[in-house]
């Protein structure tokens, strides 16, 4: 794959996320005052951007330390039309990573670059963040191991029947928004950061895996789908109230369907030398999968 190369390109899309991101903030965020509205824009802005920016970094940095080609990221600005402003970035990479201790390198980075600044973000969030009773109607973000202890940690026993209202805390939502984000990089999946590190891991094993969770995905969107639905419909609730809780794990189908989709490209990996991962190498992968593991959620957002 040949680098694109205008790097005024990176500029410009970077400056409109930024942009984005700042609209997002200021749009969707409880805020009594214009000013409290642009601080609100700020937050956001610096906490997602800078996530999204050492996520990259990481991968660009043990990229050219390792002497791959590799471009600038690429961030992909989205209309502030829900409180996210950004689809995230890219970066690409040309010819194939020859070393597994190299690609072990470049895959983890990202991850653990850029949840080193997302949890420190959720947690100074979460200690300005109320607590209060559930309300009826609007949605909840998903609930990860990771994400329920740093509530706890922040905020201490939160009593059943209640929450921390993430509409009144920027940062929360930034963290909330990076841990999903490495949660969804590190599926072993084909060239996601995650199927960088398991084939480093596990070398050709890599393609029943990758293959595994790509199935499992459609299996988990069933699922959720299947136990928020039935939950619906014995609640009594009919029409768009029922669909609304049946879609709960669309995503899922919606992100198998895409790495479907583009499965020559994605789900293939380039072969690595046959070496053996040094012990800190191994270290970082098994420390991946353990992030992987407590940033799942089972659902992305789903109605109250």
């Amino acid at each position: 794959m040949s680098l694109p190369p205008p790097r005024w390109l990176n500029l410009v899309l970077f400056l409109t996320t930024l942009l984005s991101t700042f609209l997002a903030g200021a749009l969707f965020f409880h805020a009594e005052t214009l000013w409290e509205q642009a601080g609100n824009g700020l937050s956001f802005m610096a906490a997602l951007m800078g996530i999204l920016v050492c996520h990259e970094a990481g991968h660009y940095v043990m990229a050219r330390r390792n002497r791959v080609e590799v471009s600038l990221p690429f961030f992909i600005p989205m209309p502030p039309i829900f409180p996210v402003g950004t689809f995230g970035a890219l970066i690409f990479m040309r010819g194939r990573i020859r070393s597994r201790a190299a690609l072990m390198e470049v895959g983890a980075a990202g991850p653990l670059c850029g949840m080193a600044v997302a949890l420190p973000v959720l947690l100074v969030g979460l200690h300005s963040c109320p607590v209060g009773p559930v309300p009826a109607g609007g949605f909840m973000e998903g609930q990860s191991l990771l994400y329920a202890a740093a509530k706890w940690l922040a905020a201490g026993p939160i009593p059943p029947g209640h929450d921390v209202y993430i509409d009144r805390s920027p940062l929360v939502w930034a963290g909330w928004l990076g841990m999903l984000v490495t949660m969804i990089n590190l599926l072993p999946i084909g060239q996601l950061d995650g199927g960088h590190v398991a084939y480093a891991l596990f070398g050709e094993r890599h393609r029943l895996l990758s293959r595994l969770f790509l199935g499992g995905l459609f299996v988990l969107g069933a699922g959720v789908m299947l136990r928020y639905g039935v939950g619906a419909w014995r609640a009594g609730l009919r029409g768009e109230e029922l669909v609304s809780r049946v879609l709960v794990g669309f995503n899922w189908i919606f992100w198998g369907g895409l790495l479907l989709l583009f499965r020559r490209r994605v789900l293939g990996h380039p072969p690595t030398d046959d070496q053996r991962l040094p012990p800190a190498h191994r270290a970082a992968g098994w420390l991946c999968i353990l992030l992987f593991a407590v940033t799942f959620m089972p659902y992305i957002m789903r109605p109250l």
